[in-house]
């Protein structure tokens, strides 16, 4: 879903750059707590004087994570910037289409600006103050990292057509190659317990993690708890693959870069 969120994003950044189902009544209660956030911004940073160049400033503080004297003062004024623009243009709906880029890129600086600064613990909000920060965030990012229903659908889709015609290579795998056994019932349940439990929380952690990487390791922990024994074969394949992964994709995505870069700048 986010692959193809940032296709679409690429591709038609007018229609899905932006979530153009919030209602206007949403954008309302958005530009009162933009506000807020405006003062609340200003206050803290003892009302000084915001840079020439606000984005920038924000910026620069997105790249080093360290707030230095411009960070809250130029927050604050794109902050400001925000609100000034969603009353101005009533609803996400009536945003022109040139404008798009330019207010997404707003939001989503501000918003990634506010998520460093309530996440450093000696910040200098009160718990109030980081209520009200937090819920800016947090509509600024219904803004702007949002998935439309029918992406949900059509992935689901896929993936349920995907599994119905490639099942059987992947039952055979998990259930008769990784241990010398075949995976009972009460296995398969305690390894999907286990990989739900720990993708639940790496989601919650916000940690990367591959589902299947999660779930094979499961049954291969059954397996050696049940004694019956692991084909070592198959999971030093699966070690090598984890392994090999990241290494691969980031030598595969840095050449390829390099290669458009060549190509089209």
């Amino acid at each position: 879903m986010g692959l193809i969120m940032l296709i679409l994003i690429g591709i038609v950044p007018t229609a899905y750059a932006l979530n153009r189902a919030i209602n206007e009544s949403d954008v309302a209660t958005f530009v009162a707590t933009a506000h807020e956030a405006e003062q609340l911004l200003r206050s803290q940073s003892g009302n000084a004087a915001p840079p020439q160049k606000p984005r920038a400033a924000v910026s620069r503080y997105l790249r080093t994570r360290e707030p230095d004297q411009e960070t809250l003062p130029a927050l604050a004024t794109l902050t400001g910037d925000i609100a000034r623009q969603a009353k101005e243009y009533g609803s996400i709906k009536a945003v022109p289409a040139q404008a798009v880029q330019n207010v997404r890129n707003d939001m989503y600086l501000a918003a990634e600006a506010i998520r460093l600064l309530l996440k450093k613990e000696d910040n200098g909000f009160d718990s109030a103050q980081q209520k009200t920060l937090s819920q800016f965030d947090q509509s600024l990012n219904n803004a702007t990292k949002y998935i439309p229903d029918w992406v949900k659908i059509a992935v689901a889709i896929a993936l349920g057509l995907g599994t119905m015609v490639g099942w059987k290579r992947i039952v055979r795998t998990v259930g008769e190659r990784i241990g010398k056994q075949h995976l009972t019932y009460a296995q398969g349940a305690s390894a999907e317990l286990v990989a739900m439990a720990t993708i639940g929380a790496a989601d919650a952690f916000g940690l990367p993690v591959s589902t299947t990487q999660v779930l094979s390791s499961g049954v291969a922990g059954t397996m050696a708890a049940n004694g019956s024994g692991l084909q070592w074969a198959t999971v030093r394949n699966l070690l090598l693959a984890w392994v090999l992964t990241l290494p691969a994709a980031i030598l595969l995505a840095g050449s390829l870069y390099v290669l458009f870069r060549h190509l089209f700048s």
